[in-house]
């Protein structure tokens, strides 16, 4: 026999950081989405669209306000200061998860194509907890990017860090899917590599991404190195043992080195010069640097979880507010869980 389904009260969770130029658009686009939504009844009446404000140095709160003022739809979260995007996911998804049985996140440039949540939304009534929106063409991406990101999923697999290649942060998750999400206490989490460890049922949905319409990038090259990083020193102790066999390939290399200058002297063959010397010191200085920094980043990051410190503070939420005289979800929604493979 098959679980009833009834109708799902979706959040959409819209991460914003000095997107001024592009947010009059994604509220029209989006909007548009859920209404249509909401008419197929494919989504309860009260479903929202949840704009969280990273500590932009524009007007996009103001908008935001402006935005909940004229429609019930729109609400918002503004951070205390910026935090950066995977904390503003994770505060979306936390203040979004009680009144909620389905959340989709997704960039407000609309870069990841927003007509995918039509199906992100069959999927979930086919019984997937989780739906991932993942790019099949990156023709739009300069050669850099294109090749480093390639380069980046390559080498997070061969440090065994599990994630969906071509995947951002668009995706749709049900209510158990994020409250199991909620569980992971770190405070820079790396979502991308957290959801795949769930282990709910999850689907793949593929789009071709479109070119940023208005405003600028908010991933720099700096924000790709330290986002790279957080993955690798969240997920995986490679770095170390890749420390511990360079160390002993160097012994053993020294130990080589040690044998052919015995040859040589008892040969009678002398080198004078500092050359071969200094480049050695030098060497070896460089990689114990390297060494001491990688344990280092391992022992900052446990002194920074050890402090327990909040991952983001939240100056005004319009979104708990909206459902004040509601109960929180508990088990409204339920998949049809047979029919997923």
């Amino acid at each position: 026999m098959k679980n009833a389904v009834t109708t799902p009260r979706l959040t959409l969770v819209v991460p914003c950081y000095n997107e001024e130029p592009m947010l009059p658009t994604s509220a029209r686009v989006l909007g548009g989405i859920m209404a249509k939504l909401i008419t197929q009844h494919q989504i309860t009446q009260d479903s929202k669209i949840l704009f969280v404000d990273d500590g932009s140095q524009d007007r996009t709160w103001d908008l935001i306000t402006q935005l909940r003022h004229d429609q019930s739809l729109f609400t918002g979260l503004k951070f205390s200061r910026n935090y950066g995007q995977e904390a503003a996911l994770m505060a979306g998804m936390q203040v979004a998860h009680r009144y909620s049985d389905l959340i989709i996140t997704i960039d407000a440039d609309l870069q990841d194509d927003p007509q995918l949540i039509f199906k992100m939304v069959e999927k979930a009534h086919a019984g997937f907890d989780i739906v991932y929106g993942v790019r099949n063409d990156r023709t739009t991406d300069t050669w850099f990017k294109r090749t480093t990101a390639q380069s980046f999923y390559w080498f997070m697999r061969k440090m065994g860090v599990e994630l969906v290649p071509n995947h951002s942060d668009f995706r749709l998750m049900s209510r158990r899917a994020i409250a199991a999400l909620m569980q992971f206490r770190e405070s820079r989490p790396f979502i991308r590599g957290i959801i795949p460890q769930l282990g709910f049922p999850s689907t793949r949905l593929y789009y071709k991404r479109a070119p940023r319409k208005a405003g600028t990038s908010k991933y720099p090259l700096r924000k790709m190195i330290r986002f790279a990083l957080d993955g690798l020193f969240s997920f995986s102790v490679a770095p170390i043992r890749a420390v511990l066999y360079a160390g002993t390939a160097i012994c053993i290399g020294a130990f080589v080195m040690l044998l052919w200058i015995f040859i040589q002297h008892f040969r009678g063959v002398v080198v004078t010069g500092w050359s071969s010397i200094m480049l050695s010191l030098w060497f070896l200085g460089g990689f114990q640097l390297v060494a001491i920094s990688i344990i280092g980043e391992y022992v900052g990051r446990s002194f920074t979880e050890a402090k327990h410190r909040p991952r983001f503070i939240i100056q005004t939420d319009t979104f708990t507010p909206a459902f004040s005289k509601t109960k929180p979800v508990v088990a409204e929604f339920r998949f049809d869980h047979q029919s997923v493979k």
